[in-house]
């Protein structure tokens, strides 16, 4: 796995694994207790909160605004970072809440932009509980959002709402740093995400790139207040800047959500005297795909296949558009017309109706009529490393049907007759044929649908692992077999569509770990917690002003703070 810089994580002395929250861990520390891990004296510590919407952070990292950039090195940042690690649509409202609350939807409830189920006395704003729990605390909330402002800061010593007015919030927030002695200052920004929904979230948009630059500009005004402060020498200031979420349609069915631009996020906890350090997400391509296949291996002597109780599916006949995926693994020595999947009774000429997937030297080729049509892909699979393959069939002047492996398009071949094999069930592994050539393969999530998925759509597709019913093409599906059986002679039917395969011949199955460039595998949760989520930002604030987090308070998140500093002194 691709190595990239790892941060220590330190929870008030306690040191988390990556997957762990705070509520998992028993405090044992005293109530009394001043935490300065980072040794950054004993000045007074305030919190200057900048919040970003809509600012995803892969763009801010291909625009490299002078001042967002020029923070990075003093701060523990990433471009990488999620508003959530859940698969939840996200909404303005519901990334607010996580960054305010230091809780997900799951306990703070808020899903769509109105607040509705939102419960505050549940699950608290940073403004209560630092309130709460220190004296003469005062903090302050400067929002270009109503709704920001009505939900989250209730709690708030000062408030002021300027409706879609970016400009005035930062002058409000520069005037509270030159004029008071406020321990948290919050600054809500609307513009990036105003813009982003208008004209898209690209650096296409010039309006979206404007307004990312105007709040670079922002960012180093607010700046340049906070050091102009009279007492600046005497404070410690973490400085946080994050976006809220970023924009896009959403996560694709079956995408690791770091794939998912709604939620790709900037941020950055800076102080001067904090070295720099870049979190990053991890290598999805460096990712194993790994769990357990079917294994069909055999010549017509002996062999194992499956075969589908109904023969109906498959049955792509004289009509119609139809799209046919799956993931596999090819390890038997080379070999022409050494099948491995189809709807034909044997292959002993050219004369059998239906079709048959082969492996032919080291691709693999479409057959159809036993011979009446081929379409040969153009990329190696019989390599022992995992591959997704496809066939199109579609009309395009003419009846056609195209191969498609690891998202690279093959041969197109023409369909000129009915090949139709009523009375045939679609066979998995092992088909009698002429040349008695032997096969061994693993074979995962084969997938038959009505359509013949666009080509654009098709090719980043197909590599990933399809979820039911969620999935975007689920409508479509004729049948879908994910092979993740780990037992008895029977294929199942994921999609409630179709019926399962039987096997015929004793079942055998393989477990497999295997990093393949090819597909892009499901990745646990743990990973979605390797970079900084919104929820993550509560706890670093509670732990900057000195407050001992309790178990009780369910805080999902957990504290990102610099492995080392630059001297005091």
């Amino acid at each position: 796995m691709k190595k990239f810089i790892k941060l220590k994580l330190f929870i008030l002395g306690l040191v988390l694994g990556i997957s762990s929250c705070n509520k998992d861990f028993k405090n044992t520390l005293p109530a009394s207790f001043k935490n300065d891990t980072l040794n950054l004296g004993s000045g007074s510590r305030k919190v200057l909160y900048i919040i970003l919407d809509g600012v995803r952070g892969n763009i801010v990292k291909s625009l490299a605004p002078a001042n967002l950039t020029k923070i990075t090195a003093n701060a523990t940042f990433t471009y990488d970072g999620l508003s959530d690690n859940k698969r939840n649509t996200l909404t303005n409202a519901a990334a607010w809440a996580n960054m305010i609350t230091g809780v997900d939807y799951t306990l703070h409830k808020v899903t769509s932009e109105d607040f509705a189920g939102f419960d505050q006395n549940a699950s608290p704003t940073v403004f209560y509980r630092l309130k709460d729990n220190i004296r003469k605390y005062t903090s302050a909330s400067f929002a270009s959002s109503p709704a920001f402002n009505d939900q989250l800061a209730a709690d708030a010593s000062i408030k002021g709402t300027f409706q879609d007015d970016d400009t005035k919030v930062k002058d409000a927030a520069v005037k509270n740093l030159s004029e008071n002695n406020t321990d948290l200052i919050v600054a809500q920004f609307h513009g990036a995400e105003a813009a982003g929904i208008a004209g898209g979230y690209t650096p296409a948009n010039a309006n979206y790139v404007s307004q990312i630059n105007n709040l670079d500009g922002y960012v180093g005004e607010l700046l340049t207040a906070l050091s102009n402060r009279k007492d600046y020498s005497k404070e410690n200031w973490l400085v946080i800047v994050s976006s809220s979420k970023g924009g896009s349609t959403g996560v694709p069915p079956g995408s690791d959500l770091y794939s998912d631009n709604s939620r790709n996020t900037f941020v950055s906890f800076y102080n001067p005297k904090f070295s720099s350090e870049v979190v990053e997400k991890p290598d999805v391509n460096s990712f194993p795909y790994q769990g357990i296949a079917p294994n069909f291996f055999g010549n017509s002597t002996a062999f194992v296949n499956a075969k589908l109780g109904n023969t109906t599916t498959g049955e792509f006949g004289v009509s119609g558009d139809f799209t046919l995926m799956l993931k596999i693994r090819v390890d038997h020595a080379q070999a022409d017309f050494a099948p491995f999947i189809g709807k034909i009774l044997s292959w002993s000429g050219n004369t059998n109706k239906g079709w048959v997937l082969y492996s032919s030297g080291n691709n693999w080729v479409a057959r159809i009529n036993g011979g009446g049509a081929f379409a040969r892909s153009n990329v190696a699979i019989r390599d022992g490393v995992w591959h997704t393959i496809a066939l199109r069939i579609y009309n395009s002047n003419g009846r056609k049907m195209k191969t498609y492996t690891d998202g690279v398009p093959g041969d197109e071949g023409s369909i000129a007759a009915d090949f139709s094999a009523p009375n045939i069930p679609l066979t998995m592994g092992y088909i009698p044929h002429s040349e008695n050539k032997s096969i061994n393969v693993l074979i995962k999530d084969v997938a038959i649908y009505n359509v013949a998925i666009p080509e654009a759509e098709m090719i980043p597709y197909m590599r990933k692992t399809i979820r039911v019913p969620t999935d975007i093409y689920y409508n479509n599906l004729v049948g879908y077999w994910p092979c993740d059986e780990l037992d008895g002679a029977i294929i199942k039917d994921a999609s409630g569509k179709s019926s399962d395969f039987t096997f015929a011949g004793t079942p055998t199955r393989k477990p497999f770990s295997d990093v393949s460039k090819n597909i892009s595998p499901e990745i646990s949760d743990a990973a979605y917690t390797v970079v900084p989520n919104g929820v993550d930002i509560p706890y670093a604030i509670y732990n900057w002003m000195n407050i001992v987090v309790p178990n009780n308070w369910n805080l999902m998140g957990k504290l990102y703070l610099p492995s080392k500093t630059y001297p005091t002194n």
